[in-house]
């Protein structure tokens, strides 16, 4: 794994390139999925959540059409940070996420792979994979385990 030290200036240091980067360069990292870790360079703390936000404040910034959060939206994670016992959100973003990227990648290879099915049968399996899969989630909140014996089915 990558380490990236953070110095008192601000300063991201790669330390397998042996030079200063900055946070666009680690977006760059991120898209080629290149795994990587930023400490504080005095304490040796973990800093790669709040590196990680501040990519996504300064990509939220550059393009005032692309905004993933609404101001709705960062409202109501606030409200679940401060709810007695908060919803297991970040399960379900990641999982909603990896879903929604995979099924990208998907359409893009059947795209590229002109057409193998028609375009109604790509979106009926699109749609089957998408219940399955809130299907499964939703049993797991519910029971708290991924049994799914199918009891009761003749």
């Amino acid at each position: 794994m990558r380490v990236i030290r953070k110095y008192a200036n601000r300063r991201l240091y790669d330390t397998e390139q042996s030079r200063y980067v900055t946070l666009e360069d680690l977006r760059g990292l991120i898209l080629d999925e290149v795994p990587f870790r930023v400490e504080d360079a005095k304490s040796g703390e973990d800093l790669t959540r709040t590196i990680l936000l501040s990519i996504i404040i300064e990509q939220e910034q550059a393009d005032g059409d692309a905004q993933v959060f609404s101001n709705d939206l960062l409202a109501q994670f606030i409200r679940v940070y401060d709810m007695a016992q908060p919803l297991p959100l970040a399960r379900y973003l990641e999982q909603g996420t990896k879903l929604m990227l995979e099924q990208q990648h998907h359409m893009q290879d059947q795209w590229q792979q002109a057409m193998r099915h028609s375009p109604m049968e790509l979106m009926r399996e699109m749609a089957e994979e998408n219940m399955k899969f809130w299907q499964k989630t939703i049993g797991q909140a519910g029971s708290g385990s991924d049994d799914d014996s199918g009891k009761g089915k003749s």
